[in-house]
């Protein structure tokens, strides 16, 4: 009989592959420090350069406009709002009528009372952003005037 030994099973090498969901030359590990450091010092941005250049930076998304548009006529309260005196009659105003100061716009019943909402300024209604009887909430835009 032949004392043949058998070689120990070889061990799988490990494998380093750095392809691990990241873009080339992306170092994760220094954009969690980088974004710890930004927490802790209040910052909003940093520069950073690559092999002594900038490296290039995503373009600033555009902000999204915040609050009524120019010209809005809010709702000075809660309640409904209607865009004629009363029932069956011609609405107060319509899109491309011009307006001066005091023109009563709509009317909005709250409380069982009838309040008038006039024209802030003269100019032509751009938009009207209610319908006729529809509830509407302290601030919200009736209508433009430009």
């Amino acid at each position: 009989m032949s004392s043949k030994k058998k070689k120990p099973a070889a061990k799988p090498e490990a494998k380093t592959s750095t392809k691990a969901n990241t873009k080339p030359g992306v170092d994760a590990g220094a954009v969690r420090e980088l974004a710890k450091l930004l927490k802790e010092t209040g910052l909003t941005e940093i520069e950073i350069e690559h092999n002594g250049a900038p490296a290039p930076a995503p373009a600033p998304a555009a902000a999204a406009p915040s609050g009524p548009p120019a010209g809005a006529v809010p709702s000075p309260m809660v309640g409904t709002v209607y865009l004629s005196p009363e029932p069956g009659k011609a609405a107060f105003i319509s899109i491309g009528k011009t307006v001066k100061a005091g023109d009563t716009l709509f009317i909005v019943e709250a409380m069982k009372t009838m309040n008038a909402i006039t024209a802030p300024k003269g100019g032509t209604v751009k938009e009207i952003h209610v319908t006729d009887g529809t509830p509407v909430e302290f601030g919200q835009t009736l209508c433009v005037i430009a």
